[in-house]
């Protein structure tokens, strides 16, 4: 027998032992509500099953005054999951996905919208522009001077996380030219339209948008500065994103349009800057950090990716990139240090994979650094950062 025959063998093995989610829901319907004493299914509590190359993700529909009592499912949903032949890894998630409020009375004197995205000295609704994502709680830019840096798989990453614990999160693809959401969360779907908004595609418990939804992976974007901004303000204005406690921005690497826009369209609670930890990422890790400065979007704090390198073989450790630059840097601007992520190829293969490593692997180190970063940044943007800022101006 040829290899090509037993490379097609492989293939069609493969897709007969991996379940489908018709098996995952008749599996689920043995797991109770303990609020309405149906099973899960029948209640209307699994919002998504997602399955990829054997890992499965569930999402349950919760609201978070029930979250502790729902608890118990969750881990019995895993537990069961897990169980199933042809399932490598199960997680569950609980979400909270609620209607959307209605959009806010134009603010007569300046007065900002609920959540905390208020504009002190405004222009009146009549001369301005409405602020975009009125119902998002927190949104956060994960930004980087230069590319090559891993900032996608970092948001990406830090998304899931927080996700995972059980907060309403959104995910946007900032960077126009080089989307890579679709690929590194395993979407190749266009979203849906209902009325006038699309919907954001669900995936490892988050809601994610990207313009790589919307076009072939290798169309080039071809656009000049203002087609980049009205696709950013589209995605934020015409998606139908609902109530969120935070949203992660992927930002474009550099401090162009994308960026200007994000600073004058919406309150941003804050910027994290994410670098290696050589000389020259960090020289232009601080060309980002000024432009959030001058934008007056307060600065959440540093990530060090490729941090170190631990060979998989000897777990000899190896820093090759240097090794404490983004702590030193943060320490020299006065911001706080998030925390460093290994170079580990788990987490390149993930994301090829469309399966992050968050999801796919979470008890594994790379999985915790990522998780506790992201419990950091919560932690900031939901207690210590004031977000009430003045009116963006960029001087």
């Amino acid at each position: 027998m040829s290899r090509l025959h037993i490379d097609r063998l492989l293939k069609v093995f493969k897709r007969m032992s991996e379940p489908t989610p018709d098996l995952l829901r008749t599996k689920l319907r043995g797991v109770t509500d303990p609020a309405s004493g149906r099973d899960i299914v029948t209640a209307g509590l699994v919002e998504e099953i997602l399955i990829k190359g054997g890992l499965v993700h569930v999402s349950l529909l919760t609201d978070r005054a029930h979250a502790a009592a729902m608890e118990p499912v969750r881990a019995e949903v895993e537990r069961l999951m897990s169980a199933v032949d042809g399932v490598k890894n199960a997680t569950a998630v609980l979400t909270a996905h609620t209607k959307a409020a209605p959009p806010a009375a134009p603010a007569a004197h300046g007065h900002g919208h609920g959540h905390g995205h208020s504009h002190g000295n405004a222009q009146p609704a009549s001369a301005a522009k409405a602020v975009l994502l009125p119902d998002v709680k927190a949104i956060v830019a994960v930004a980087s001077g230069k590319g090559g840096v891993g900032k996608s798989t970092v948001a990406v990453n830090l998304a899931v996380a927080l996700a995972r614990q059980g907060l309403r999160v959104g995910l946007l693809d900032a960077d126009i030219y080089g989307p890579s959401l679709p690929r590194m969360l395993g979407l190749s779907r266009k979203p849906e339209v209902r009325g006038d908004k699309m919907l954001p595609l669900p995936a490892w418990g988050l809601k994610a948008m990207s313009i790589g939804f919307l076009v072939e992976e290798e169309t080039p974007m071809i656009w000049r500065g203002p087609m980049v901004m009205g696709a950013l303000e589209q995605m934020m204005g015409q998606v139908e994103w609902g109530p969120l406690d935070i949203m992660i921005v992927d930002m474009p690497p550099g401090t162009g349009d994308a960026q200007l826009t994000m600073a004058q369209r919406v309150t941003l609670a804050g910027a994290v800057i994410v670098s290696t930890p050589q000389d020259i990422a960090l020289l232009d890790a601080r060309r980002g950090v000024r432009m959030f400065e001058r934008t007056k979007v307060p600065l959440l704090g540093l990530i060090e990716n490729m941090s170190f390198f631990c060979c998989p073989n000897c777990n000899h450790r190896s820093e090759i990139f240097g090794h404490g630059g983004a702590r030193m840097e943060a320490e020299r601007l006065g911001c706080e240090f998030l925390g460093e992520v290994p170079l580990v190829v788990d987490i390149r293969t993930a994301a090829d994979a469309g399966t992050p490593v968050v999801a796919s692997a979470p008890d594994s180190p790379p999985a915790q650094a990522f998780a506790a970063i992201a419990r950091r940044l919560w932690d900031k943007v939901n207690g210590e950062i004031v977000r009430s800022g003045p009116r963006i101006v960029i001087s």
